[in-house]
């Protein structure tokens, strides 16, 4: 398969990298093509012009390349930290001028865009990976986890990707080296199940 990769966490030494790497190396050893992408390493700029917004197309060549890709995934696969309950805004600007209308997402043309898109993104599954330093509980009767929406349902389903999987590794700030290994190997088990050996 064709996998997208994607980070969005700019300290090198984070146990996102090392999620990231775990993924990738799984990935790759099952047979499989991936375009993966650090977006800090990369320089992403998420920042999204007047011109940009208002056109079909960018004139940032490594947006092209990342548009292109995402059209071509067969599935996708994102790692990230929770910050205020989003992703960070790197990867947010990547989801706005990534996950675009023309690449994932179009409206019909009597549509202004306040009905129901139809979903143009041909991956069969997104995953997502978070850390986080919120007890589970607190993110769910407090905040609702949000990541959770943004991800399968403002994102994934608007485009057309139906399976959606995610893990959310906490409490990050104060984990043993024993529970990070412990959740590497529950990242290897779940790239493993949705993409195995070809």
């Amino acid at each position: 398969m064709n996998i997208s990769a994607i980070l969005g966490h700019p300290n090198k030494g984070s146990f996102n990298h090392a999620i990231a790497e775990t993924i990738v190396e799984t990935l790759r050893n099952n047979g499989h093509w991936v375009n993966f992408h650090d977006l800090y390493e990369e320089n992403f700029n998420p920042v999204v012009t007047s011109e940009e917004l208002e056109s079909s197309k960018s004139h940032d060549p490594l947006v092209e390349t990342h548009c292109d890709e995402i059209k071509q995934a067969e599935g996708i696969v994102i790692v990230h930290p929770n910050w205020w309950g989003q992703p960070p805004a790197m990867l947010k600007g990547w989801i706005d001028r990534v996950i675009r209308p023309g690449v994932a997402y179009r409206f019909d043309e009597e549509d202004n865009g306040g009905g129901l898109p139809t979903g143009l993104l041909k991956a069969r599954i997104g995953v997502v990976f978070n850390t986080s330093n919120t007890l589970a509980e607190r993110e769910v009767s407090i905040f609702g986890d949000p990541l959770e929406n943004i991800w399968k349902s403002c994102v994934f389903e608007f485009c057309g990707v139906n399976r959606f999987d995610r893990r959310m590794y906490r409490v990050i700030a104060d984990s043993t080296p024993e529970e990070r290994m412990g959740w590497l190997q529950d990242t290897k088990h779940l790239i493993n199940k949705h993409f195995p050996k070809e």
